[in-house]
């Protein structure tokens, strides 16, 4: 019996007992009179119990006891462990047709013990920056190191790009949180959207060159990263965020990925890259998309296209500045290549060159406006001087080895007394 039935019951033994009239007492319980003297009346046939609802307890929308108990034998699988009820029930209505709330499926968890809640504390406040306004305004970009696979194959990276204004996410799973692989992912997002206004990440070093002991530029300004490079040939702003809070919707996704996405690869059995991208992109999120985007203030799109003057593949290349010798070669990685004749052009001599090392493993050489054709050479062979010279200049012993001047030394034969004799007279 509820508080309101206590006082329900208060009202109506007064009435039974004249303490006040009907009209009263149907006034302070809000009901008419004459369902007072329904009231009174099964108070006098079936005690203080006649005031509650003759249907109370006898649901017609119960869930079945079978429904309840095929429930918990699904979630006390290994697949489902450590499921929390909201996604425990978004499992079992589409992988196995239980449609239940997740507040029923919280209350069977606990009874079975499969998942206790915990007390909440109060965190730290930090205000939260509004929302940029429009689509396309401000993209946050991060890595994430989590174990996605847990354990089932090799260790991969999420490269998370979610906007600002619209939580609209882009995601992949790479195999190195490299330049290389992060170059990848920005150009398969410029193909999708095109080119945001903004990018806000962290100060890692694919992001900021860190100064170095003894730099020559150390008190100057540094030269940019090949991903920092990229942005402003590409014409795309970044900001540094000086705390993870900083860039807090990125954050937050990837703790939601940390629990929804790593159960989701478990129960798809994914055990590969191309498995976990395959999920990712199928699955996680289109449902991200349902769940969590939310409309943009102006409904205007900020991307910019893509323009002729933006070859991505150029572009989103590792880019270095070498000079042209006088026998018109260049060095690059420790290799030699010669550039074609037939581009030669006046002003090469000690010009520097724009090489591109493209992610396909190509190299490509601009001088000017004009790319170049190479060719890789052969490296001279050793003439019999070198060879000679190099011997002469290489250590008698390796490294470790006891020196052998001494070997047979007492063996040889000494001089005699009247030769030796000589010979000190002529050191002398």
């Amino acid at each position: 019996m509820t508080q309101a039935d206590r006082d329900r019951l208060v009202a109506l033994k007064k009435a039974q007992s004249r303490k006040m009239t009907q009209r009263q007492a149907a006034e302070e319980l809000k009901l008419s009179e004459r369902q007072v003297r329904r009231l009174l009346a099964r108070l006098r046939k079936g005690g203080d119990r006649a005031i509650l609802h003759r249907l109370r307890g006898r649901s017609n929308r119960r869930i079945r006891e079978q429904d309840k108990q095929k429930a918990i034998e699904i979630l006390s699988e290994g697949l489902y462990q450590g499921f929390g009820p909201t996604l425990a029930s978004e499992y079992l209505a589409k992988k196995h047709r239980i449609e239940v709330s997740k507040e029923t499926v919280r209350k069977w968890m606990t009874e079975a013990r499969l998942w206790r809640g915990r007390r909440q504390k109060v965190a730290e406040v930090h205000m939260w920056r509004p929302r940029r306004e429009r689509f396309g305004e401000l993209v946050q970009w991060d890595t994430s190191t989590h174990d996605w696979l847990e354990g089932r194959g090799e260790k991969i990276y999420l490269i998370k790009m979610i906007d600002d204004a619209t939580s609209r996410l882009f995601a992949r799973f790479v195999c190195s949180d490299s330049t290389a692989q992060n170059m990848a992912v920005l150009e398969a997002y410029l193909l999708r959207f095109a080119r945001p206004l903004e990018f806000y990440t962290d100060k890692g070093s694919i992001f900021l060159t860190t100064a170095k002991k003894n730099h020559p530029l150390r008190d100057g300004p540094l030269p940019p990263t090949q991903i920092g490079r990229a942005l402003q040939e590409l014409g795309i702003g970044w900001i540094a965020a000086h705390s993870p809070q900083a860039k807090g919707r990125v954050e937050r996704s990837f703790q939601t990925a940390q629990d929804r996405l790593v159960k989701g690869l478990r129960v798809a059995g994914a055990k590969t890259l191309e498995q976990a991208n395959a999920y990712l992109e199928m699955e996680y999120l289109p449902d991200w998309e349902t769940r969590f985007t939310v409309a943009a203030a102006c409904a205007d799109n900020a991307h910019r296209p893509l323009g002729r003057q933006h070859e991505l593949a150029a572009i989103l290349s590792e880019v270095d500045q070498h000079v042209i010798t006088n026998d018109y070669t260049i060095r690059h990685g420790g290799k030699l290549f010669q550039i074609v004749r037939e581009d030669v052009r006046p002003r090469m001599r000690k010009a520097v060159v724009r090489v591109e090392a493209r992610r396909n493993g190509a190299i490509a050489v601009r001088f000017e406006d004009r790319y170049l054709r190479i060719a890789e050479c052969q490296p001279a062979p050793k003439t019999a001087a070198a060879t000679k010279a190099a011997e002469k200049a290489a250590p008698a012993n390796q490294p470790g080895e006891k020196s052998k001047w001494m070997n047979g030394f007492w063996q040889r034969p000494s001089p005699s007394l009247k030769k030796a004799i000589r010979i000190s007279n002529a050191t002398s």
